[in-house]
């Protein structure tokens, strides 16, 4: 594999660790992959979850907005639809060929590779297709990395798309950072902001509950901005009594207190060109408040025991679970700091603030991810898990609904999670499993409602179907029929 493809690869996994952007991800991939691949054109196509049709996300397009191509038209579409790699060396000669997309734009396509984007349960998210090979067609070795790119797309697909294992019909939850899922009205809202400020240098104040994400919406916030390149460093300002706090943010001189025996950079001196987070800046000692003031005003400082003054260039991000309003009335926080955090100021929302239908869809995200982890490939979540799921207000967030779901994942002894897995206190009034509390999403055939309810009603009867038959009234032969129908056997 020669030195750029090489390059290319080791660059796309170390931006598969950062919170960028998923279509600036593709972008930096689509200018590149051409050239690695000695190609004319590079596209990345992905396939519409509501239609089935392809759509180029990334294209060496300038003729055309976008190219659509539908289930099955076209190599692209071909490869989308049985999920193998096609490659072409004359598309004159060969009938996959699709040619309206050229007598559209006026190119002339001469030869292409086309290979699958799988997700991890072997189903095709995309296409990546390269055309024109400079010399000669494409070959064996081209395809091996072809197929190696398309992996690492695969990862960024899923990272900021999810698509829960088992989910009904439209339990489909994107977000447009690496790392940060969802696409609820309250967090859509978010990346609203998110995408206005992250390419300024804005000083930006995070707010929201413990667990609802905020440091990895500041990683996002740096990972997409001129700053990138740069440093990211974080302090928890929990961490740290006042009587350090400042020597960690400013450094100190040698001799500057007992045991200082040389010069130490503080965390903003080591995140000059870069962003230094601040996490829960509520808990920020005065004295340091005093000095963070003058940084923010005047970008520098002077470090504990010294006279010289330090000047930095470097973004500054807060966040913090508690009311600052709050806390400048008692007077525990600065006015005038407060008002120079909140340049822009972005509300995380609680979890339960999400809905239902991403409450479900990240809980099967996580159960996913941990199942692998603790190598569970059967396991799923049974009807009354997913009841006491919905019905639990998750005080600590995302953070507390995924160690709920990877403690079950351990806990759990058959091949579905019950309630008592979770570790969430329900009510004794909620009677997990009663089916009159079975939730169906919005976006359900009348078949998927229908076998929801089965399902719950089966739970409830504790698998006697006798019961479950006379409590739906039918008969018990339909019963098991609509049992063969669902795979249970």
């Amino acid at each position: 594999m020669g030195d750029e493809r090489l390059s290319l690869l080791l660059d796309m996994g170390s931006l598969l660790h950062r919170e960028v952007g998923l279509d600036d991800l593709l972008q930096q991939i689509g200018r590149r992959v051409a050239a690695a691949l000695q190609a004319e054109r590079a596209t990345v196509f992905v396939v519409d979850a509501a239609t089935g049709e392809l759509r180029s996300r990334i294209a060496d397009l300038p003729e055309l907005p976008e190219i659509r191509l539908a289930p099955g038209q076209g190599v692209a579409g071909q490869v989308a639809q049985t999920g193998r790699t096609i490659l072409v060396e004359d598309t004159a000669k060969d009938p996959r060929w699709y040619p309206e997309v050229d007598r559209a734009t006026g190119y002339q396509t001469r030869n292409m590779l086309a290979v699958p984007i799988l997700d991890g349960r072997r189903a095709t998210r995309g296409v990546v297709q390269v055309i024109n090979k400079g010399r000669g067609s494409f070959g064996p070795q081209d395809e091996a990395f072809l197929s190696a790119l398309a992996g690492q797309i695969a990862l960024a697909f899923e990272w900021t798309t999810l698509r829960p294992d088992g989910a009904p019909r439209g339990v489909v939850v994107r977000g447009p950072y690496n790392h940060i899922v969802g696409d609820s009205p309250a967090m859509n809202r978010v990346y609203g902001a998110m995408q206005r400020v992250a390419g300024t240098d804005a000083t930006v104040l995070l707010l929201g509950e413990t667990g609802t994400g905020k440091g990895l919406v500041a990683r996002a916030l740096h990972a997409n901005s001129r700053r990138a390149a740069g440093p990211f460093v974080t302090v928890d300002c929990t961490t740290l009594p006042g009587s350090l706090i400042e020597s960690e943010l400013f450094g100190h001189e040698k001799g500057a207190f007992t045991g200082a025996d040389r010069r130490v950079q503080g965390r903003v001196e080591q995140a000059h060109g870069g962003t230094l987070f601040l996490d829960e800046i509520g808990e920020l000692a005065p004295a340091a408040q005093a000095k963070l003031l003058r940084l923010l005003q005047e970008r520098c400082f002077e470090r504990v025991g010294g006279r010289d003054t330090v000047h930095v260039d470097v973004r500054i991000l807060t966040a913090t679970h508690r009311d600052l309003v709050q806390e400048v009335a008692r007077g525990s926080f600065r006015q005038d700091l407060f008002y120079r955090l909140r340049v822009v100021e972005i509300v995380l929302p609680a979890l339960h603030e999400r809905g239902p239908r991403e409450i479900e869809a990240l809980a099967r995200h996580f159960l996913g991810l941990h199942a692998r982890r603790h190598q569970r490939p059967r396991l799923d979540l049974s009807p009354q898990a997913l009841a006491a799921l919905l019905r639990h207000r998750w005080p600590g967030n995302v953070r507390e609904l995924e160690h709920s779901i990877e403690r079950a994942v351990v806990l759990c002894d058959s091949d579905a999670i019950a309630p008592e897995h979770l570790g969430l206190l329900v009510p004794p009034s909620h009677d997990p499993l009663d089916p009159a509390g079975v939730w169906l999403p919005h976006g359900l055939t009348l078949e998927e409602a229908s076998q929801r309810y089965v399902e719950a009603t089966l739970a409830h009867c504790q698998g006697n179907q006798s019961e479950a038959a006379r409590r739906l009234d039918v008969g018990r032969n339909t019963l098991a029929r609509r049992k063969e129908r669902m795979g249970q056997k």
